[in-house]
């Protein structure tokens, strides 16, 4: 063998090397990743059923708050359908004035 091809195939094999080396490194990159993507996905879905739970909550917070009324909530509501009974009733009088 002559020099040059020693050359050449010690050229080679160095170049082997270094490409098994980067595809290690590139593996290892790849298997940090996929466990950050797995631990990202279980976060998503616990902020998922977080996020449902506190609706939830949420809309029985609001039911209750609907439900809880006194006195003075009670004759403003009685006041306020008065009210717009008396608004449908104008509606009702000036649609039947126009059909006339």
């Amino acid at each position: 063998m002559t020099a040059d091809e020693e050359k050449i195939i010690r050229n080679l094999q160095t170049q082997t090397r270094q490409l098994i080396l980067r595809y290690q490194q590139v593996k290892k990159e790849n298997e940090d990743l996929l466990a950050q993507f797995v631990r990202k996905d279980d976060e998503l879905k616990e902020a998922q059923q977080n996020y449902r739970r506190l609706s939830a909550e949420y809309a029985n917070l609001k039911m209750a708050k609907m439900l809880e009324v006194g006195d003075g909530d009670i004759a403003l509501a009685k006041q306020r359908m008065a009210k717009l009974v008396r608004d449908v009733d104008k509606c009702i009088a000036l649609l039947k004035g126009l059909n006339q």
